[in-house]
């Protein structure tokens, strides 16, 4: 039995439900590793079908989606084979409730979303995708190693063409802060905490904010879609949620900080990409 592996074959960029912290954006790393007699190539899988069949199991299956517990116990949720809606209690900043395709949800047999329940749900997925030579399938979840400030977000992107388009998925992304040149960590934690666990939303999309509660909601090209959760839970912003707009609004909201001064937001979009900006008050 020979072994082959692929570190770092993607990034599932997505967003689960958690009974603590409400809607949370995570991007998580995948490591693959795959059993088997070696085929007339002499290999267990040629790494370009690997990245092929795999890579597009993984981007068609949970990366940005809302991973739902089925078993937890504030679970209300009412689905059909176009459509998933439901109502998610427990967060003590109060319920969210999320409407939209059926592709845009990946309801997971778990009382909570961890990375060992995540990569449970994706093993059978990426087993049926490869030859018959493969006798396992493992994989392993990891987030990126960050020595610095970092946040979880949530947001979705109407006008996207692709899966982008949903409205819960989310990122677990670095933020660099430059004030006149030089790295401001006090200035970077400061806006990372701001922005911890939070849904980033688009006035233009706002169509309720009441009881202490917002409601977003629009049509794209896979269908409507709709989130509402706690106000406290939320921030807005005047233009789409774009990584670019996001470093662009960042880099404003410093400017007035930190006045007479020259300001360089580097933000990131999960991991290894993103986008950068600059302003000055």
């Amino acid at each position: 039995m020979a072994q082959l592996f692929v570190e770092q074959l993607t990034v599932i960029d997505c967003s689960y439900l958690d009974a603590v912290r409400g809607v949370v954006g995570e991007s998580w790393i995948v490591d693959i590793e795959l059993d088997g007699e070696l085929d007339s190539q002499s290999m267990v899988l040629d790494f370009g079908e690997v990245k092929k069949r795999l890579k597009r199991a993984l981007d068609n299956s949970a990366d940005h989606t809302l991973l739902v517990p089925l078993r937890h116990p504030g679970l209300s949720l009412h689905r059909s084979a176009e459509r998933v809606a439901l109502e998610f209690r427990g967060p003590q900043s109060g319920a969210i409730e999320h409407q939209s395709p059926a592709i845009a949800v990946s309801l997971l047999d778990a009382d909570k979303i961890t990375a060992d329940a995540v990569g449970a749900y994706l093993r059978p997925i990426l087993a049926a995708e490869v030859p018959p030579n493969v006798a396992a399938v493992h994989l392993q979840l990891r987030t990126e190693d960050i020595h610095g400030a970092f946040y979880h977000y949530t947001h979705g992107l109407k006008k996207h063409a692709g899966h982008c388009q949903r409205i819960a998925h989310g990122h677990r992304s670095r933020l660099e802060i430059r004030v006149n040149g030089q790295r401001d960590s006090s200035l970077e934690s400061e806006c990372a905490a701001h922005w911890r666990d939070i849904y980033l939303g688009t006035e233009q999309d706002l169509i309720s904010d009441k009881n202490g509660r917002l409601r977003f909601e629009y049509g794209a090209a896979e269908g409507r879609f709709a989130i509402e959760l706690p106000a406290s839970r939320c921030d807005l912003m005047q233009r789409d949620s774009t990584v670019e707009c996001i470093a662009e609004h960042l880099a404003v909201k410093c400017a007035a900080m930190r006045v007479g001064c020259e300001i360089e937001v580097r933000a990131y979009e999960g991991v290894m990409k993103g986008a950068r900006a600059r302003a000055h008050a």
